[in-house]
């Protein structure tokens, strides 16, 4: 039987009789494939969701899909629905620490389960194509297949039953409640409830720091043309906007994130904004142009960069977040031109020595 090692302790792929390819390689694996893989997170896997956080190689943590035998499964064992996204799979894994079962991973195009659920690609038709593809009836003696509850928006239970036979079974919100929630199969309110703490908001910050790197090269410029107290603005609005603001979400008063994050940025500026206005080397037109064109800018942008997070946030809906781009990015866009047009007048003021 030939075998293929991937990434570490992640997974292998023993290919059955009548396999052609081993179960690793790219596609749908033919029927009578199976994986192994077990609970242990390695030092490889662990940079994986390093990398992964930071949006480094964002479209490579992926784990193939397919079957995967954790542990020494029977015929009645538990059989879990995962996304092929590393961080997903690896979370539920380490998750069943000393449970025989089977993983049955679906093509999510490495996303995360909720937000693969949202998008359709951890939906119906790929589970019902999946049981199918690991002929998981020949497999396992029962008909039950247990899904994360945050994949149950892309998943018709009725569908998969009628189209495979298989029943579906919600699981907890999170992984680590696997081990409890087998003794009983029964979800308790708290299993049922997603929440949302600061470590959780958090863990989203270094994505966004890396989409607001432009932002800080923008600061540098800033220092050479406008001087320090610039600069440290420009890096003030970047930390607010990706830092700052994940932690103060639920605190900040107004429902929508650009108005939550129009006022942060604003608070955060006055400050800057004052040392403008009531700076020695401007005269009175001066500073009062340079004070609002910060506290403009500052508040656009952190504004700006707290909708990124209407993506990840768990009260937040498609249609709510539509909704709120179609409302407030004209005026951010109005905010952050009137800003930088304001700027624009005081460096030519300066360049024709009015200043």
């Amino acid at each position: 039987m030939d075998t293929e090692e991937r990434t570490g302790s992640r997974c292998s792929c023993s290919a059955g009789p009548q396999a052609e390819s081993p179960c690793c390689s790219a596609g749908t694996p033919p029927a009578g494939e199976v994986g192994t893989t077990t609970s242990t997170i390695t030092s490889a896997d662990r940079l994986d969701h390093l990398l992964a956080r930071w949006g480094w190689n964002r479209n490579g943590h992926r784990v193939e899909p397919g079957l995967y035998r954790l542990g020494s499964p029977t015929a009645d064992s538990p059989v879990f629905a995962s996304a092929n996204y590393t961080l997903s799979f690896d979370a539920l894994r380490s998750a069943l620490a000393g449970v025989d079962a089977w993983i049955l991973v679906l093509d999510t195009h490495g996303i995360n389960v909720w937000c693969a659920a949202g998008k359709g690609t951890f939906g119906t038709d790929e589970l019902v194509r999946r049981i199918r593809a690991a002929d998981l009836a020949s497999v396992v003696a029962h008909r039950k297949i247990i899904v994360p509850q945050l994949g149950a928006p892309g998943i018709s239970s009725q569908e998969v039953a009628r189209r495979s036979g298989f029943a579906v079974e919600y699981g907890p919100v999170r992984a680590r409640d696997l081990p409890e929630y087998l003794t009983t199969h029964t979800a308790t309110p708290a299993m049922r409830r997603v929440e949302f703490p600061v470590a959780d908001r958090l863990v989203l910050t270094p994505v966004e720091l890396v989409i607001a790197l432009p932002m800080f090269l923008a600061a540098i410029v800033l220092w050479f043309l406008a001087g320090p107290v610039a600069a440290l603005a420009a890096v003030a609005t970047i930390l607010t906007g990706t830092v700052l603001f994940p932690i103060l979400l639920p605190f900040i008063p107004t429902r929508d994130f650009s108005t939550k994050g129009m006022i942060l940025g604003a608070v955060v500026a006055l400050p800057f904004a004052f040392s403008f206005g009531t700076s020695p080397a401007l005269p009175t037109w001066a500073g009062a142009l340079a004070a609002a064109a910060t506290l403009l800018v500052m508040s656009a942008v952190v504004s700006y960069l707290a909708l990124n997070f209407t993506g990840s946030s768990t009260f937040t809906s498609r249609t709510g977040v539509k909704k709120e781009i179609f409302r407030y990015v004209p005026v951010m866009a109005v905010m952050a031109a009137a800003g930088l047009l304001a700027g624009i007048a005081l460096g030519v003021s300066r360049l024709m020595g009015a200043i």
